[in-house]
């Protein structure tokens, strides 16, 4: 991009007129920010652990010891090693670990349902479901989501697809208006089953790679017509869009070994943890190192309502610990933790009071969320709630500010408009701000 010098009488003069064959002013000075918004950029890429459910912040990450017992539960917070912060006790690895990354404790919405919830963070649009029925349908036919739009303003990257789900889709992951091109490669398999691989990835057995391109020329001739050059619209572009994907995944051995999550270390393994969750982060940390652009992480679980506290304390806390603390460590150990932004979190928190089930219920009031790397500055605290894990004291940061902290760690200008195909302007982001504590 050309460095242009002018101006405030020359800037007006060619507003309107154009410039270098046609360029208007709006036009340049939307490319100059976008170019100063790639050239600031501190993150390359994006790995995003979605704790599908919502994560209980005050038995985790902002713990209240001198409340009722009721709301405190029964864990006990202990040191890190940042002098003054403390964490639950059943997260040992991260506490070890938190001059890496940051707590941010006041996040906080009023989206209490989950449908709608993953919705609003993956999108930063609230969920209008004309029915009412907040169910679990697909609900993301029109915004792009957060990796959609990473995948459009960062590009196709020469190993990988820049936008990579697993173990499944996100719900309302989709690349909306974005279409096909945006959407994210799934990987529907769990990394942590011995016979795991990706399905599709491996050539047919008896067709070499000859005979794959034969077969790909002619479909390319079937899904264009013989009276027209132009590439295939509607439902024939979206699958030529996904047939191209797959072919270049099939024939590409970089991409297969950035798959192959079983040449890595027994030792590193365990370190991640033998959950779903822990190798998941350990095949995103393959799959940023060999060039995508964002990976998400759907972790299911968290909906703890009935007799949560035994399952947080055996399985879903400690699958964090391991999982969390490891990815930091190993992105650092291998110094992809400035240019790789992590981020943790799920579309809401859980009731400070216990309920009469031994559970706690939906809370999208208050929410912990984690960053580690990608600028972001490491080893703080940032917020905080009432005493009871409510509401936040002050300054509630919301979804949009999230996201637009996101897109401005990876260069992306998040006021930039898109126009939908039916052309009403929509932004990458409806208001929200930069968390100027958070980032470096």
């Amino acid at each position: 991009m050309p460095s242009f010098r002018m101006s405030r009488r020359q800037a007006i003069r060619v507003g309107t007129v154009g410039l270098l064959g046609g360029l208007s002013l709006p036009r340049l000075l939307q490319f100059q920010a976008q170019a100063a918004g790639a050239k600031g950029a501190k993150a390359k890429s994006c790995i995003f652990l979605f704790l599908e459910g919502g994560p209980s912040t005050i038995d985790m990450w902002d713990m209240k010891p001198d409340a009722a017992a009721e709301v405190r539960g029964p864990y006990k917070p202990v040191k890190t090693n940042v002098n003054g912060t403390f964490i639950c006790e059943h997260l040992p690895n991260c506490a070890k670990i938190a001059d890496k990354y940051t707590i941010l404790r006041n996040h906080s919405h009023n989206d209490n349902g989950h449908t709608t919830g993953y919705h609003y963070v993956m999108t930063g649009v609230k969920a209008d479901f004309a029915d009412g029925t907040n169910s679990r349908k697909p609900n993301n036919v029109l915004y792009p989501s957060i990796g959609s739009v990473v995948s459009k303003e960062l590009g196709h990257t020469d190993t990988l697809p820049p936008y990579i789900n697993l173990p499944h889709p996100l719900t309302a992951g989709g690349p909306g208006f974005h279409g096909a091109e945006h959407a994210p490669f799934v990987i529907e398999g769990d990394p942590v089953s011995p016979d795991f691989e990706v399905r599709d990835l491996v050539p047919v057995e008896g067709i070499d790679s000859k005979r794959q391109d034969r077969r790909k020329r002619l479909l390319s001739g079937l899904d264009t017509p013989a009276s027209s050059a132009a590439a295939p619209t509607g439902k024939a572009g979206t699958m030529a869009t996904y047939y191209e994907k797959a072919h270049d995944l099939m024939t590409s051995a970089a991409a297969r070994k950035a798959f192959d999550i079983k040449s890595e270390p027994a030792k590193l393994r365990e370190a991640y943890g033998h959950t779903t969750l822990g190798q998941c982060a350990l095949l995103s940390r393959r799959l940023v190192e060999a060039g995508c652009r964002f990976v998400g992480t759907d972790h299911s679980g968290w909906d703890t309502h009935f007799t949560c506290f035994p399952s947080l304390e055996k399985d879903l806390i400690p699958s964090v610990d391991k999982a969390f603390s490891a990815l930091v460590t190993d992105l650092a150990d291998r110094g992809l933790l400035d240019s790789t932004l992590v981020v943790m979190m799920g579309e809401m928190g859980r009731t400070p009071k216990v309920n009469a089930q031994a559970g706690r219920d939906h809370w999208s009031m208050t929410q912990s969320v984690l960053f580690a790397g990608g600028g972001i500055k490491p080893g703080l605290v940032i917020g905080a709630t009432d005493k009871n894990s409510v509401a936040p004291l002050a300054d509630p940061v919301s979804v949009e500010d999230i996201l637009c902290t996101l897109f401005h760690q990876m260069g992306i200008d998040s006021t930039k408009i898109y126009n939908t195909p039916l052309g009403r302007p929509v932004p990458i982001v409806n208001g929200g701000r930069v968390l100027t504590d958070l980032v470096g």
